[in-house]
């Protein structure tokens, strides 16, 4: 099979939290840095995605970096751009507002990598589809996205829908619980519970 890295995506403007959810600490860390070292034993290199105008910031400057190419599509520029830069590879994805997110989830998606399927994803709770932002994206996915994107249709979920799709049941632990408002911010109360071992 490819071989796997790991994206964080951090390129988005955070105009509902009102602050860049990537600088964030939960406890563990700002947002970027603690999801980038979760991701990092699961894949052969970790990236993290960025916007053009975010390459000075600190923190992202530390790390390991992709540039998205084009603004103002979403999440798709962050996986065209790893796309780009690695066009044989696949690609473990993760936002970085997922301050729950445990190793078992992650390890579950690679450990379903199976060679037939372009995709692995969680099925959401909410609405039985696909989560793109917690997923694996193989070669044939990417592909998908990319000629979506040149059509203008730049959806994360309609590139999974045109390619074969492996959905998991949604991990009980809230890992995939996404913060994006300060009032979520503070439904979280104080900070996840720690990180599992082992894992």
């Amino acid at each position: 099979m490819p071989v796997l890295h790991g994206l964080v995506l951090t390129g988005g403007h955070s105009m509902r939290m009102g602050e860049d959810k990537a600088l964030i600490a939960y406890g563990d860390g700002p947002q970027v840095l603690a999801t980038w070292q979760r991701l990092m034993p699961s894949v052969q290199e970790c990236f993290v995605s960025l916007r053009a105008d975010q390459r000075e910031e600190p923190v992202r400057n530390a790390l390991p970096a992709l540039v998205d190419a084009v603004d103002g599509i979403g999440a798709a520029a962050g996986l065209l751009a790893a796309h780009a830069a690695r066009p044989e590879a696949a690609w473990l994805v993760v936002a970085c507002d997922l301050p729950l997110l445990q190793p078992s989830t992650l390890a579950a998606l690679v450990r379903a990598r199976d060679g037939r399927h372009a995709a692995i994803a969680y099925r959401c709770e909410e609405d039985g589809q696909p989560e793109p932002l917690c997923a694996v994206w193989e070669p044939a996915a990417l592909q998908a996205l990319a000629r979506e994107s040149g059509s203008g249709r730049h959806g994360l979920r309609n590139a999974l829908a045109l390619v074969a799709t492996l959905l998991l049941a949604a991990p009980a632990d809230g890992s995939l619980r996404n913060i994006n408002t300060p009032q979520e911010r503070a439904d979280l109360a104080l900070r996840p519970p720690p990180l599992e071992k082992g894992d």
